[in-house]
């Protein structure tokens, strides 16, 4: 058996992954130790694969959990599906190839062919065909040729890194504005949509080619992040007292990556037009509200405060990929866990 880091560390997950998959009853532990570790055995690493395999299908982790619950799933058929879906890459690399052999032939005989041009059309059609079915990429504008959207990233980049390498605080009010601009287009940019940005995110962190042609490192990435939440903490701090306010700076960014997980997660509940009185959407709502509680802290007027902040500060749901319909649906489904 594996304990719960011997496992991340072995699939490259992280233990607050694995934690959350456990405390939403998606992938439960065997057995325990004496001292209270998690030990998983051969089931349910299987399990696992079967978890990991249907997110990269796009699924949600509660209609994972619906499809797995079924005894009638089959694991052989989610492991065509991967191999599919390996297959259809391949295709997409030995097609890129062939194009650059071609390229390459077109060189050798002295032609001249708008070189620069052909080979970035190329490698921005490999970066997104990994990451994107083609109904999706005609709904992404990154994807589309734009030269105004381009040159609006360009120059905000430049901004921000001049910034961070000048060693101007991310807290600064400069910082502030660009980190708010730069949320405010991405989200138009992926067309408000959470999951699209989980991908373009991973694309970044995964791929150093995309973060050459961007010049959006990972450094660049994390002075963004903590400017936009000094951004955020500067309207928080219109409505909450001290002590509230830093209890909410200590704890910004602790869950970052589940916020991001549960935002797509409820999107596309709302997608499918499930019930907010669904087992699988309150099951979303209990965990909005346990993340929300860590964020905010326990008390109930200080939640009120928060709340009531959104209301006024329409710029608090900026760069969340959430607004108002969806903060309407997870409090409905709250009600409806209540009246239960």
């Amino acid at each position: 058996m594996l304990k719960v880091g011997e496992l991340a560390k072995r699939t490259g997950l992280t233990v607050r992954t694995l934690h959350h998959y456990d405390s939403i009853g998606l992938l439960q532990p065997s057995a325990r130790s004496d001292s209270g570790y998690r030990l998983y055995q051969r089931d349910d690493i299987a399990r696992l694969h079967q978890i990991q395999a249907l997110r990269r299908f796009g699924m949600s982790l509660a209609d994972i959990g619906d499809l797995l619950a079924n005894k009638g799933t089959s694991f052989a058929v989610i492991v065509d599906e991967q191999i599919a879906a390996l297959g259809r890459q391949i295709e997409q690399a030995n097609a890129l190839r062939n194009q650059l052999m071609q390229l390459q032939r077109q060189l050798d005989k002295g032609d001249q062919p708008e070189l620069a041009d052909w080979l970035t059309t190329l490698e921005l059609m490999t970066m997104y065909d990994q990451y994107f079915s083609k109904e999706e990429l005609s709904r992404l504008p990154f994807a589309q040729p734009d030269t105004k959207r381009q040159q609006e990233w360009d120059t905000l980049v430049l901004q921000m890194r001049a910034l961070m390498e000048g060693r101007t605080p991310a807290n600064s009010v400069e910082a502030r504005h660009l980190s708010h601009q730069w949320m405010v287009m991405l989200e138009r940019d992926t067309s408000e949509n959470p999951d699209f940005a989980a991908r373009l995110n991973a694309m970044l962190t995964a791929d150093p080619a995309v973060r050459e042609r961007s010049g959006i490192t990972l450094d660049l990435r994390e002075y963004v992040q903590q400017a936009f939440s000094a951004f955020r903490l500067s309207l928080y701090a219109k409505y909450l007292d001290a002590d509230e306010l830093a209890h909410m700076r200590d704890n910004s960014g602790k869950h970052t990556q589940e916020w991001a997980e549960l935002v797509a997660d409820v999107h596309r509940q709302m997608h499918l037009a499930s019930a907010p009185e669904s087992p699988a959407v309150q099951a979303l709502a209990r965990q909005w509200f346990a993340l929300f509680q860590s964020f905010a802290g326990p008390n109930s007027t200080t939640r009120e405060k928060i709340r009531h902040a959104h209301e006024q500060e329409s710029a608090l749901l900026t760069g969340t990929w959430m607004n108002d319909d969806m903060l309407a649906f997870l409090r409905q489904s709250l009600a409806s866990l209540q009246a239960n």
